[in-house]
């Protein structure tokens, strides 16, 4: 039985996951879960509402739902805690402003993982910008090794492979080894230069290269404003596929011809990327919640200046915060 800690349990992105997750779609083994779901302070009825909707589906695998405000008793033991609640960006708002904004809630996020949660608690971050988000709540929570933070890059691995398999006329099961390097933000780097089709280069399959290294890389990166544009909110339901993505692939081997994307503690990394950043690379599991990056993979030049870029991003996002991390 796993102990499950959701923060931002009363938005959109948690009821969309909550109730997949409570009917077991997070493990190929049918474990049993216990959920503990976390807000801030005035949205008890809300959280009450869903756990009365939770109760009310009747799920064989869920054996108990919490709620409450309070991060140090909803963190109580948990062993999986995915921060979903952040405060969203609002319009005019700079960059700098939402990371000092959001990082007053993982700084108190951290201690309360440091504090009651399991001490090999995996913690995976959605809450926007995740990557340094994540760096926050790492920083205040020395007692949980640095490696079992994750920021979520796994929407943005599979917009990537939706993307490639419309254009290769197939469908994204047939896409692997797709990599999304660094931010979670414009500047990431999705890499089709490694990624296959049915076991094929991506290059081979798709000849048109001027779309691969121009339109497709531009539409991932930018996909989410898109969908803003296209329907007034934000995509909370592929976000929530994409959180189950994220934890299946921790818990669930990964096949020896694959990799996963997530956004892991950059320290002693393979690839040169500067210590003490949340940076998205391939990772592979043995499906016990631990990962692995791959190393060695060749990069074109092309793709090294374009992970050069997103890592400057980081370090920048990381100066604005350096006040909260010392």
């Amino acid at each position: 039985m796993k102990r499950i800690a959701v923060t931002g349990a009363a938005g959109q992105i948690a009821y969309s996951f909550l109730f997949r997750a409570a009917h077991g779609d997070l493990f190929n083994q049918k474990e049993e879960i216990e959920l503990y779901l976390c807000d801030v302070p005035g949205t008890e009825k809300g959280l009450e509402g869903v756990a009365m909707e939770l109760e009310d589906c009747a799920f064989p695998l869920l054996t108990g739902i919490h709620f409450g405000t309070d991060p140090i008793q909803m963190f109580q033991n948990v062993d999986l805690a995915l921060l979903i609640g952040a405060k969203p960006r609002g319009p005019g708002m700079e960059r700098g402003d939402l990371l000092m904004d959001n990082g007053k809630i993982f700084i108190d996020q951290g201690r309360a993982l440091n504090e009651s949660a399991n001490p090999n608690v995996k913690v995976i971050v959605v809450g926007n910008p995740c990557n340094t988000n994540c760096v926050i709540a790492m920083h205040h929570a020395p007692r949980i090794p640095r490696q079992n933070f994750h920021a979520m890059m796994s929407l943005d691995q599979n917009r990537a492979k939706a993307q490639l398999a419309q254009k290769a006329a197939t469908v994204p099961q047939k896409i692997t080894c797709m990599t999304i390097w660094g931010n979670h933000s414009t500047t990431q780097v999705p890499d089709y230069t490694l990624a296959k089709i049915d076991g094929k280069k991506v290059e081979v399959v798709i000849s048109d290269k001027n779309w691969l290294q121009n339109e497709f890389m531009d539409k991932v990166q930018k996909r989410g404003a898109e969908i803003i544009q296209a329907r007034g909110k934000s995509s909370a339901a592929s976000a929530a596929s994409a959180l189950i993505d994220s934890v299946k692939n921790l818990f669930t081997p990964t096949p020896k011809d694959d990799w996963f994307t997530t956004a892991v503690c950059s320290d002693n990394n393979p690839y040169g990327i500067e210590k003490n950043l949340i940076f998205g690379f391939p990772c592979r599991s043995n499906g016990d919640g631990d990962y692995k990056i791959v190393p060695d993979l060749p990069l074109e030049f092309s793709i090294k200046e374009k992970i050069a870029v997103t890592q400057k991003e980081l370090i920048a996002e990381r100066n604005c915060i350096e006040s909260l991390i010392k």
